[in-house]
């Protein structure tokens, strides 16, 4: 197992456990609450916070764009609730200056090719493969042709597409951190015993 700097953190063995706070969208598109979430993150510390970062257009299929649903803000579309809760330039800019201030580190979850150029301008520590994203091909492709490391997610994945997937990336600089796709998890559901696999 080797060794990974992620900005001015260590992370692999004989190193503390690298504690990241996701924020993913619960901050509903609303900056303060991504500020005020960092805040939490930093005076508890953590080592980082992580957010998704996604073009509606391209990351929602086609036949779920018009799916009514229920949200925060009364009912509308799968695609007007992903713009609802998207932030663009100037949010990552006022994100990017606040974790600085704050000294934590912050990256995404890209969940389309667009994202990780998007991101690549905010010199993030890494990029973070979300569970879903483990059979994207090109997203992950993309993602491992920056100069980062690269953090994979397993929630979602079997056994089989874990160990493509490794194959296809290689091991060097990558992270795989094994997660579960409930939240909140029941302990019975965790399988850390996956973690030694």
């Amino acid at each position: 197992m080797r060794t990974i700097e992620l900005g001015t953190h260590l992370v692999g063995p004989d190193h503390p456990c690298f504690v990241i706070a996701e924020i993913g969208i619960n901050h509903n598109g609303d900056i303060g609450v991504a500020t005020r979430l960092i805040d939490v993150a930093a005076e508890t510390g953590c080592d980082a916070v992580k957010f998704q970062k996604r073009v509606p257009e391209l990351a929602v299929p086609q036949a779920y764009r018009d799916v009514m649903r229920e949200t925060p803000w009364g009912m509308m579309t799968y695609l007007d609730y992903r713009h609802r809760v998207e932030f663009g330039q100037d949010e990552y800019e006022q994100i990017h200056e606040h974790c600085n201030k704050r000294d934590i580190l912050w990256f995404a979850s890209p969940w389309d090719t667009e994202s990780v150029a998007f991101l690549e301008q905010f010199d993030p520590p890494c990029h973070k493969a979300a569970s879903a994203a483990l059979t994207d091909v090109e997203l992950l492709d993309a993602m491992r042709s920056t100069p980062r490391p690269l953090m994979m997610s397993t929630g979602m994945s079997t056994a089989e597409e874990m160990d493509d997937t490794v194959k296809r990336l290689g091991t060097d600089d990558l992270l795989i951190a094994h997660t579960t796709s409930t939240y909140p998890c029941p302990p019975e559901e965790l399988n850390l015993r996956m973690i030694q696999s």
